[in-house]
Protein backbone atom coordinates (compact mmCIF):
# COMPACT_ATOMS: atom_id res chain seq x y z
CA UNK A 1 0.00 0.00 0.00
CA UNK A 2 0.67 3.80 -0.07
CA UNK A 3 0.24 6.75 1.75
CA UNK A 4 0.18 10.25 1.29
CA UNK A 5 0.25 13.07 2.93
CA UNK A 6 0.42 17.03 2.27
CA UNK A 7 0.54 19.93 3.94
CA UNK A 8 1.38 23.73 2.97
CA UNK A 9 2.04 26.54 5.24
CA UNK A 10 2.07 30.17 5.14
CA UNK A 11 5.63 31.48 5.84
CA UNK A 12 4.32 34.66 7.73
CA UNK A 13 2.13 31.88 10.51
CA UNK A 14 5.44 30.48 10.89
CA UNK A 15 7.17 33.60 11.48
CA UNK A 16 4.47 34.68 13.61
CA UNK A 17 4.99 31.82 16.24
CA UNK A 18 8.68 32.24 16.38
CA UNK A 19 7.86 35.71 17.07
CA UNK A 20 5.23 35.32 19.76
CA UNK A 21 6.09 31.80 20.97
CA UNK A 22 9.74 31.73 20.77
CA UNK A 23 11.79 28.85 21.96
CA UNK A 24 8.68 27.49 23.52
CA UNK A 25 7.18 26.68 19.67
CA UNK A 26 10.84 26.10 18.67
CA UNK A 27 11.11 23.59 21.14
CA UNK A 28 7.85 21.84 21.26
CA UNK A 29 8.06 21.15 17.13
CA UNK A 30 11.79 21.15 16.39
CA UNK A 31 14.49 19.22 16.96
CA UNK A 32 17.94 20.81 18.60
CA UNK A 33 19.47 19.68 14.84
CA UNK A 34 16.66 21.09 12.93
CA UNK A 35 17.23 24.75 14.74
CA UNK A 36 20.58 24.51 13.90
CA UNK A 37 19.81 23.93 10.41
CA UNK A 38 17.25 26.78 9.94
CA UNK A 39 19.16 28.90 12.04
CA UNK A 40 22.35 29.18 9.77
CA UNK A 41 19.91 30.27 6.82
CA UNK A 42 18.21 33.07 5.83
CA UNK A 43 15.38 33.47 6.42
CA UNK A 44 15.01 30.75 9.21
CA UNK A 45 11.36 31.23 9.01
CA UNK A 46 11.54 29.78 5.38
CA UNK A 47 13.68 26.63 6.35
CA UNK A 48 11.29 26.47 9.80
CA UNK A 49 8.30 26.44 7.28
CA UNK A 50 9.27 23.55 4.80
CA UNK A 51 10.47 20.98 7.86
CA UNK A 52 7.11 22.15 9.87
CA UNK A 53 5.16 21.40 6.40
CA UNK A 54 7.26 17.79 5.64
CA UNK A 55 6.89 17.20 9.30
CA UNK A 56 2.94 17.30 8.92
CA UNK A 57 2.81 15.73 5.64
CA UNK A 58 4.81 12.80 7.11
CA UNK A 59 2.25 12.59 9.96
CA UNK A 60 -0.50 12.53 7.39
CA UNK A 61 1.30 9.72 5.55
CA UNK A 62 1.89 7.55 8.63
CA UNK A 63 -1.37 8.41 10.42
CA UNK A 64 -3.59 7.38 7.29
CA UNK A 65 -1.50 3.97 6.83
CA UNK A 66 -2.73 2.94 11.22
CA UNK A 67 0.64 1.91 12.03
CA UNK A 68 -0.09 4.28 14.90
CA UNK A 69 -2.91 6.14 16.58
CA UNK A 70 0.01 9.67 17.62
CA UNK A 71 3.11 11.10 16.18
CA UNK A 72 5.02 13.91 18.39
CA UNK A 73 6.67 16.26 15.88
CA UNK A 74 9.78 15.84 17.55
CA UNK A 75 9.85 11.89 16.05
CA UNK A 76 10.59 13.35 12.84
CA UNK A 77 13.65 14.89 12.06
CA UNK A 78 13.84 16.48 8.91
CA UNK A 79 17.62 17.05 7.59
CA UNK A 80 19.29 17.27 4.28
CA UNK A 81 21.65 14.84 2.65
CA UNK A 82 25.11 15.61 0.74
CA UNK A 83 22.95 17.32 -2.40
CA UNK A 84 20.37 19.38 -0.02
CA UNK A 85 17.74 16.90 -0.43
CA UNK A 86 15.22 16.69 2.70
CA UNK A 87 16.73 13.02 4.40
CA UNK A 88 14.25 11.94 7.02
CA UNK A 89 15.29 10.63 10.67
CA UNK A 90 12.13 9.11 12.02
CA UNK A 91 11.70 8.17 16.14
CA UNK A 92 8.68 5.98 15.60
CA UNK A 93 8.48 1.97 16.03
CA UNK A 94 7.31 0.30 13.10
CA UNK A 95 7.78 2.76 10.32
CA UNK A 96 10.85 2.36 8.17
CA UNK A 97 12.61 5.54 7.13
CA UNK A 98 13.57 3.75 4.12
CA UNK A 99 9.98 3.15 2.88
CA UNK A 100 9.30 7.14 3.57
CA UNK A 101 10.16 9.73 1.31
CA UNK A 102 9.61 14.09 1.66
CA UNK A 103 9.39 16.70 -1.24
CA UNK A 104 9.49 20.20 0.09
CA UNK A 105 9.27 23.35 -1.97
CA UNK A 106 9.01 27.02 -1.00
CA UNK A 107 7.03 29.78 -3.74
CA UNK A 108 6.17 33.03 -2.64
CA UNK A 109 4.70 33.05 0.80
CA UNK A 110 3.94 29.54 1.11
CA UNK A 111 6.23 26.26 1.82
CA UNK A 112 4.44 23.16 1.12
CA UNK A 113 5.52 19.27 0.92
CA UNK A 114 4.37 15.57 0.12
CA UNK A 115 5.20 12.58 1.74
CA UNK A 116 4.70 8.85 0.44
CA UNK A 117 4.93 6.48 2.60
CA UNK A 118 4.91 2.75 1.26
CA UNK A 119 4.08 -0.31 2.98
Amino acid sequence: MIYVGTDIVPISRIEKLIIDKGSHFLNHVFTDLEQRICNDKSPPSIHYSGKYAAKEAIKKAILSSKIVDSISFKSIEINNDDIGAPAIKIYIDNVDKHKLKVSISHAGEYAIATAILEI
